[in-house]
């Protein structure tokens, strides 16, 4: 059998290594899926340092997708009541680039990108968007996702970029889990890390959910609060830590700022007060202030449950206060860890791929940034407008008020992702021209495009991603592309040059694309300078942090630049940052924030009595654009479901298996009711990987809201305020047909195609 081809999962953040084998040689028996295409077999590698060869059934099934419901070939329309018309490639390049040409305001174009996107697609794409066409109008999923996050880490830390490593996991005595159900998300981590818990009896895991999740299961304190009092929570837990005097007073005093104003605030959040808006006891409270104060190693982790928030960015930077003030950063086994949702949201940081960052953890409202930007990409001063580009919600804003004339989605699936989908939807229809740059069809986005454009995915083309603990790992194609479909990166480049701009669109393979996107990197917090395509197919992952550190010395004072000179070498070979407690702030030193508690956006009241909370399911990855054409994990969920508690269920008299339909302000959605004391009374929960593809009316944004982070932007997805009401009929199902043979012609209707069916798909 030939070589095993090395590969990481395109799904979530861990960033585990794959290899694909071919399928079995004539003779031998081979998998088949169920289009009856030989199968590519999946294993996890071992040598990758960063899953050490475990895979959970996403990673494990992920070829079986590779066949199925393709879009092979350019199409294009000149209206959404039309039916699509398969087209060849110079004519859908002739349309988009004439379009792009009769846009008189470039802030009119607008490109919305995915935390799956390789490395090489997401450069590109800021190349053409913010360098060549002179707007910051790129955006991503991301937003949705991880920039709370990032916003989080460079206010108080100076950069983007998780200080802690995987390591760390198997180093920590005590790790604090918050907004995450890690076991589902991210299986392998959580993994890792149960087994050290389980292997040494004084580590203590403690889990912070409203829900009582599998990763709370395996808690030794579950701190079930109340949704949206999570800085109320930090800030007793503050109280507590001040109070009894487990600070670290040395580190405070060397490597912090603005701690006067964080104890000033913390005075207001005492255990009895706190105890009463979280609704737990307050022995639970003192019992997780304890287990940190006693812990020489604190790891923290999250995800969604603190981003997705209008208080995303006060939340996390709130969290990292606990850090500060004990002095939990930059050691083995302790730090504040986000872990990332997409499998490049990373890379996507990195590369400057939103609408306010340029490449190498550069700003677009930096002068110094975008002329040195300008000057590499050889473009004339000016070039890169100042301004910040339009967010993934003002793209839908722009849409409404008729600013945006150009719009192009890659590698995502917004008709389900956004807030609001009845406002989404109408904006959407609303716009004059879109691109839809995708590898399968249908999608729920597509019936919004005007183009159609068939990508190669994960698998068909080569490239980088870099996972959660900074280790960038290459991508090898190990087939080619199925039809006409092509690498995402070479569609912007050609585009790119057929606009005119063939100097900056020279690459050949993404190889070079990469070449030229790590010098970004070099001296930037983020130095990635060193690594290539060749150094990665040789040697493996790498992981960029303190050995390629060269932090800019620049806006910094003599002494402070001597300082991080000298300890450099100390960090050289450490896998985590900040090892030299040392900041890349203007001062060196990492920023304590001051946050009072503001709640929820949309806080129940009479007519909507309900939290809705929603979340990720551990077989479906994000709107089921792959996972849903996979027969195992279709089978494992095979519908969306309402969490409800028992108290609530008896008042409205249903049980397990009834239909109801959740309403809020916005939208309507109808589940099946799953009756469960694993949630808190008047709080409910739906998982939202379903869109009308996969379920006739489950679409949990529907009802959701766009309200946002001040800071971060980013929408508050996780929690909206909801009414239910009893449906006696059953559900009717949606049943995917299948469409490869529509594209095999000259002519199709690529609409989605919904039907009645008593079987959910």
């Amino acid at each position: 059998m030939a070589d095993a081809i090395k590969t990481l999962c395109p799904y979530c953040g861990v960033g585990c290594g794959l290899e694909v084998l071919p399928p079995a040689r004539s003779g031998q028996a081979t998998q088949r899926d169920a289009t009856g295409a030989p199968m590519w077999k999946v294993r996890g590698d071992r040598a990758h340092p960063s899953s050490q060869g475990m895979i959970c059934v996403k990673g494990a099934t992920v070829t079986e997708a590779m066949d199925r419901d393709r879009l092979k070939y350019p199409m294009m329309r000149d209206s959404l009541d039309q039916p699509f018309q398969r087209v060849s490639w110079d004519e859908v390049l002739d349309r988009i680039v004439q379009r792009i040409q009769a846009v008189r305001d470039a802030d009119a174009i607008c490109m919305y990108g995915s935390g799956q996107s390789l490395t090489e697609d997401y450069y590109v794409a800021q190349k053409l968007l913010k360098g060549c066409l002179g707007t910051n109008n790129f955006d991503s999923n991301s937003r949705l996702c991880m920039a709370s996050a990032a916003t989080a880490y460079t206010q108080s830390f100076g950069s983007d970029g998780p200080p802690c490593c995987y390591e760390d996991l198997e180093l920590t005595d005590c790790a604090f889990l918050i907004g995450t159900n890690a076991a589902e998300c991210h299986p392998i981590v959580f993994n890792r890390l149960h087994k050290h818990c389980k292997k040494h009896a004084h580590v203590k895991l403690i889990v912070v959910d409203p829900r009582r999740t599998q990763t709370a299961e395996a808690a030794d304190l579950h701190l079930a609060i109340r949704p949206g009092t999570d800085i109320d929570l930090l800030n007793g837990i503050a109280y507590l830590l001040m109070q009894w005097g487990a600070i670290d007073n040395e580190f405070i005093n060397d490597c912090t700022e603005n701690f006067s104003a964080f104890a000033t605030v913390v005075q207001h959040y005492p255990p009895d007060l706190v105890a009463q808006r979280c609704g737990i006891p307050v022995a639970e409270l003192e019992t997780a202030a304890r287990y940190w104060s006693q812990s020489k190693r604190v790891l923290s982790l999250w995800l969604l449950g603190l981003n997705q928030s209008i208080e995303g960015t006060a939340k996390i930077r709130t969290l990292i206060n606990l850090h500060l003030m004990t002095g939990q950063v930059g050691q083995p086994g302790a730090g504040p860890f986000s872990l990332t949702g997409q499998p490049n949201a990373m890379g996507g940081r990195e590369v400057g791929g939103s609408a306010t960052q340029l490449p190498g953890y550069r700003f677009v409202n930096n002068p110094v940034h975008r002329a040195e930007v300008e000057r590499f990409w050889q473009l004339p001063p000016g070039r890169i407008s100042p301004r910040h580009g339009r967010t993934a919600w003002e793209i839908i804003t722009g849409l409404e008020a008729g600013e945006v004339e150009v719009l192009w989605i890659a590698a995502t699936n917004p008709a389900v992702s956004l807030p609001d989908l009845a406002r989404s939807h109408a904006a959407l229809r609303r716009s004059p021209f879109t691109i839809y740059q995708e590898a399968y069809y249908p999608t729920e986005t597509a019936a919004f495009a005007h183009v159609l454009l068939p990508a190669a995915p994960w698998g068909e083309k080569t490239g980088t991603m870099t996972n959660s603990e900074r280790v960038v790992t290459l991508c090898s194609a190990f087939r080619s592309p199925i039809g006409e479909a092509r690498p995402d990166w070479k569609i912007f480049a050609e585009v790119g040059r057929r606009l005119g701009f063939a100097d900056q669109f020279p690459y050949t393979d993404a190889a070079e694309v990469y070449a030229e996107f790590v010098q970004f990197t070099r001296g930037r917090p983020c130095d990635m300078s060193s690594i290539s395509h060749d150094r990665l197919r040789h040697q493996g992952p790498v992981q960029w942090g303190n050995s390629d550190r060269n932090v800019e010395l620049g806006m910094m004072n003599d002494e402070l630049a001597d300082s991080i000179q000298n300890s450099k070498s100390k960090a050289q070979h450490s896998p985590r940052l900040y090892t030299d407690r040392r900041f890349p702030t203007p001062t060196g030193r990492a920023r304590f924030a001051a946050y009072h508690a503001r709640g929820l956006a949309e806080p129940p009241d009479e007519a909507y009595p309900f939290v809705l909370i929603t979340g990720r399911v551990y077989g479906h990855w994000h709107t089921q654009t792959r996972t849903g054409r996979i027969e195992k994990l279709r089978q494992m969920y095979p519908q969306p479901w309402l969490e409800v508690h028992p108290i609530d269920a008896k008042h409205f008299g249903v049980q397990t298996g009834d239909l109801v339909e959740v309403r809020s302000r916005r939208g309507m959605a109808q589940f099946p009711v799953r009756v469960t004391e694993a949630i808190a009374p008047r709080t409910l929960f739906v998982p939202m990987h379903w869109g009308a593809l996969w379920a006739d009316g489950g679409e949990a944004n529907a009802l959701t809201h766009a309200d946002a982070c001040p800071d971060s932007l980013q929408p508050e997805l996780k929690t909206c305020a909801v009414q239910l009401l009893r449906v006696p009929t059953e559900p009717l199902a949606v049943e995917l047909r299948p469409v490869a043979s529509a594209q095999a012609g000259t002519s199709s209707s690529l609409s989605p195609e919904l039907s009645s069916s008593k079987t959910h798909r």
